[in-house]
């Protein structure tokens, strides 16, 4: 199958890096953006760069959305008339419905709607999928394993798409806030910054293992490192004291209307 990304930022690269690692034949790669700067790096890594979103659509199989949300109507459109029951349409944008899709290319195309994260540049991606109910099982298949090759994949129903965005979308940011934030602390104590995010770094990569692979819930795991009248508790206290758990789910929530937020303005 031929694979088309109109967009090439950072997302589109990710995804594209990914397909390349795991053998992916090159050519059948597609990529369009409007900002043909961008497209020099990916011909000279052997991809097919297209000369418009409309061109890259008619090639494709699979058409990947790689563009920001407010500009998805826009795009959508501008590709409509290329757009067959053959060809499936990948929504890689916060808010982005399958309905919303469909609307705009004017058939009931099959769409595989996606909620991925920036880790994919490392590999390391957590990616949820929801595909509409005439999304062919091999499509699926090579979709799927499109983020499978950079990290660990989900499948929800799209009654959740909106959700999960704040549990591995957006979520990273809330680790860098918390990295930055502890590591601020460090430096007022005197401990150089570098060794402080080295420190911390690790301590985030091995906790996220004990997640996985403890076969302990996270209440468990937090019980493991507390002592009675210890350090942990001192500083779990504070943390509880300054509501810790009711602002992640305030966030979390507010993450999620405006998801909601972005389908309505779409």
């Amino acid at each position: 199958m031929k694979i088309g990304f109109i967009g090439a930022g950072n997302m589109a690269t990710a995804i594209i890096g990914g397909l390349v690692r795991s053998g992916f034949e090159k050519k059948d790669i597609f990529v369009y953006d409007v900002f043909k700067e961008k497209l020099s790096t990916f011909a000279n890594m052997g991809l097919s760069v297209s000369d418009s979103s409309l061109s890259l659509t008619k090639e494709a199989d699979i058409i990947v959305l790689a563009v920001k949300p407010q500009q998805y109507g826009e795009v959508i459109e501008g590709i409509s008339s290329e757009a067959t029951m053959d060809k499936t349409f990948v929504s890689i944008a916060a808010g982005i419905t399958i309905d919303f899709v469909r609307r705009k290319l004017s058939i009931n195309a099959p769409v595989v709607r996606v909620m991925p994260n920036t880790p994919l540049l490392l590999g390391k991606g957590a990616t949820a999928l929801s595909p509409s109910d005439n999304v062919s099982d091999e499509v699926f298949g090579v979709v799927k394993g499109m983020f499978e090759c950079s990290g660990v994949v989900e499948i929800l129903p799209e009654s959740l798409m909106n959700a999960v965005i704040s549990v591995n979308g957006s979520s990273p940011a809330y680790i860098y806030l918390f990295a930055k934030a502890v590591c601020d602390s460090a430096e007022a104590q005197g401990i150089d910054r570098e060794v402080a995010m080295k420190l911390f770094a690790k301590v985030l990569e091995g906790s996220a293992e004990m997640l996985r692979s403890s076969g302990d819930d996270p209440d468990t795991l937090i019980q493991k490192v507390s002592s009675k009248g210890g350090t942990t508790i001192a500083a779990l206290e504070r943390l509880y004291a300054h509501g810790f758990e009711e602002a992640i789910d305030d966030a979390m929530k507010a993450c999620t209307k405006r998801a909601e937020d972005l389908a309505a303005e779409a």
